[in-house]
């Protein structure tokens, strides 16, 4: 998965890259990115026009819903976690992240570990909370999760591709060969921080989510925190969708309230 005899450098935004550069991305990286960020950006555009113009609910599925929270070992112990790290705006916004990326996948018809996803969801913003210079975000999430993991008796396959999923989330264009669990993660992120497909999920389950979980400010605590996460790396992927991405302005016109 993150490397072939071909290519012996690890997979752009896996945990092995992290933990070999921080999370700095060369010059090369950052062209790599900038196709997918495009692309989302375009299809971000064309979904907001297009539901603006659609009359009713234009067809999508009316049955499509949010997975209920898993009660495992594993979500339990990375639910504890999150209540007591983060605060209760980035804590709504990761059981958002989970309800999203599960109403997604059964829309898309894909099986996914929810026990995963639920604990991915719940850690994946833990390091926003206290920024570490020159180290992405995301590592905190990975040494959470592989102690959460460890705590739950999960296999090192397993914690993989929690971990993996984690510090995924927030690169451009991670789809489902990147795994349901890393896809549904950072597509349920999207929807929420900028409103990436958001047109596709039925309007009742947006509001039932939002209702679920309420935003409480959202928008502002998270532009604000993504800002001090990009100058704390300012060679890291929070960065690169600030300069490259307009994600302040992104984050200002989702299709939310707050």
């Amino acid at each position: 998965m993150f490397a072939t005899s071909a290519d012996p450098t690890p997979r752009l935004g896996t945990h092995l890259w992290l933990e070999g550069t921080g999370g700095a991305l060369t010059r090369r990286d950052r062209r790599r990115l900038v196709l997918p960020l495009a692309k989302d950006l375009v299809i971000t555009v064309a979904g907001r026009v297009a539901a603006l113009l659609r009359r009713g609910d234009g067809g999508r599925r009316t049955d499509v819903a949010a997975a209920p929270v898993p009660d495992s070992r594993l979500a339990r112990a990375a639910e504890d976690l999150a209540s007591r790290r983060l605060s209760p705006v980035l804590l709504n916004h990761s059981y958002r992240t989970y309800a999203f990326g599960t109403a997604l996948g059964r829309l898309h018809g894909l099986d996914v570990d929810r026990d995963l996803l639920f604990a991915a969801a719940m850690l994946h913003d833990l390091g926003l909370a206290a920024p570490t210079p020159h180290v992405d975000f995301t590592m905190a999430g990975v040494r959470a999760g592989r102690d959460v993991a460890a705590r739950a008796g999960l296999s090192s396959s397993a914690t993989d591709t929690m971990v993996t999923a984690i510090t995924l989330h927030h690169s451009p264009g991670i789809t489902v060969a990147h795994g349901p669990v890393a896809h549904l993660l950072s597509a349920g992120a999207a929807l929420d921080v900028v409103g990436l497909r958001s047109w596709s999920l039925p309007p009742d389950v947006l509001a039932a989510v939002t209702s679920a979980h309420p935003r409480l400010g959202f928008k502002r605590e998270f532009t604000d925190v993504f800002r001090t996460e990009a100058a704390h790396v300012p060679a890291g992927r929070a960065a690169f969708l600030r300069r490259y991405g307009a994600f302040d302005l992104a984050v200002r016109l989702a299709p939310f309230g707050d």
